[in-house]
């Protein structure tokens, strides 16, 4: 037996799928002063992985650690006791083990991603028997990018980020550069040089011509290392900025290309080749688990 008990439901992680922006653009401001954007999501391979440990009843609790992040704070927590709150199921106490690949405060979504996978898979797990947009609901209660991991689908998201459109998109190679540096989201938003009214465009606007980040000038004034880590991947393919950093990225030609290019990265920083996703992998594990012991699916 593991050292942190009997496995809930099978004992194979879970997978939390990384993201990138391929585009960010800020529309406007509500007067409660969330912002308003437009951005397209794509899932990338990188992963971080969640096991679902028994515990008995009434006990919710992350195991192991997760550097900077106390577990009451932990939106793994949340999203569990958030479920547990709910009516009906077969509820076991739980203890969420999160093992970190994704680079962290990095704008790929990891804390967004882990919480819906937690969603989906206790909801499996306990079989609450909600649907992806009641999880997707709560979601939202936990973050604005929650909801799309949720759906499991590359996406075209409006507003704060909560109204979804499937878009499908090619499923590039890219190069991940995660520089020597942590970019607070909270820091660009209020910054008075953010651009707030970019013109609100289309999906076939952005197919066709593509788009920008409105953060990146704000990043690369505030936060040197980033603007370093861009100039230093634009010698080799138009760089971009995820999210509000601190990670930033660039599609490559081929797999062989990348891990060439990363070959030479300065050894301050992290990268990794990833593969674009237009489903998410969390949607396999999920009708895994559906499928039952011994289905051989």
């Amino acid at each position: 037996m593991n050292a942190q008990g009997q496995p809930l439901g099978r004992a194979e992680p879970w997978p939390a799928p990384g993201k990138l922006n391929l585009f960010l653009h800020v529309v406007g401001r509500r007067a409660d002063g969330y912002h308003l954007l437009q951005t397209a999501f794509q899932f990338i391979d990188l992963c971080d992985e969640i096991r679902f440990w028994q515990r008995p009843a009434g006990v919710i609790e992350r195991v192991g650690d997760v550097p900077g992040v106390p577990p009451e704070a932990d939106l793994v927590v949340r999203a569990a006791r958030r479920l547990a709150a709910l009516p009906g199921g077969d509820r076991q106490g739980v203890a969420i083990e999160v093992a970190k690949r994704l680079p962290m405060q990095g704008g790929v979504g990891g804390g967004s991603s882990d919480a819906a996978t937690v969603l989906v898979g206790l909801n499996d797990l306990w079989k609450l028997g909600r649907s992806s947009g009641e999880l997707a609901a709560i979601g939202v209660e936990l973050g604005a990018d929650v909801p799309v991991f949720v759906h499991g689908r590359a996406a075209w998201a409006e507003g704060v980020g909560e109204r979804i459109t499937p878009i499908e998109l090619p499923e590039a190679v890219y190069l991940l550069v995660r520089p020597d540096a942590t970019v607070s989201t909270g820091e660009v938003f209020k910054d008075p040089e953010l651009t707030r009214d970019s013109p609100v465009i289309k999906i076939a606007d952005f197919l066709t011509a593509g788009g920008r980040n409105d953060c990146e000038p704000v990043v690369r004034r505030r936060f040197p290392a980033v603007a370093e880590a861009l100039d230093w991947l634009e010698q080799f393919a138009p760089a971009r900025l995820t999210g509000t950093g601190s990670c930033v990225f660039a599609v490559m030609p081929t797999e062989a290309s990348a891990r060439e290019v990363i070959r030479r990265l300065p050894e301050r920083w992290t990268g990794h080749v990833v593969r674009g996703l237009n489903r998410s992998p969390l949607i396999a594990r999920r009708r895994l688990e559906e499928a039952g012991p011994g289905s051989g699916r």
